[in-house]
């Protein structure tokens, strides 16, 4: 498999960045790509658990409404509501958190996981380690969160 390397950027010559420029694509370890592979495949079924529980949740809130109800007045329709109303945007939450470890996973087998998608730099093991499904560099990211 031929090495491809990573832009040169004009602050390579630093000890920071070169730390982590001195990845090259295609030379992760077999065992490396194994352990993030394994690592994702648990974050995703944990996910997975996470997000079957809480659609257990919002049917038994939903239940609860239709059946207890009766006599209600606004402020307990209102509370009743807004539970609701968290624990779906709690669903979807943890769904998009789902799609992004799937997406790392899709990107481990293309040989394109730990590369920024934007400038195509190496996203830094620190960054990997704290938040695996990164697609964007600590740059990339600022600038994205700016706009």
């Amino acid at each position: 498999m031929a090495k491809q390397t990573t832009p040169k950027t004009a602050a390579a010559g630093t000890a920071t960045t070169a730390k982590t420029a001195t990845v090259v694509r295609g030379t992760r370890s077999a065992a490396d790509t194994e352990k993030i592979r394994t690592a994702l495949s648990g974050r995703l079924d944990e996910l997975r658990t996470e997000y079957d529980q809480t659609l257990v949740d919002i049917t038994e809130l939903q239940r609860d409404r239709l059946t207890d109800s009766a006599g209600d007045d606004q402020a307990d329709t209102g509370t009743k509501t807004f539970e609701r109303e968290q624990e779906i945007t709690l669903a979807n939450n943890i769904l998009e958190r789902i799609n992004q470890v799937e997406r790392a996973l899709e990107r481990l087998d293309e040989g394109s996981y730990g590369w920024c998608e934007r400038c195509g730099n190496p996203i830094p093991v620190e960054r990997l380690a704290a938040f695996p499904s990164a697609t964007l560099c600590v740059t990339c990211k600022q600038l994205e969160e700016r706009r």
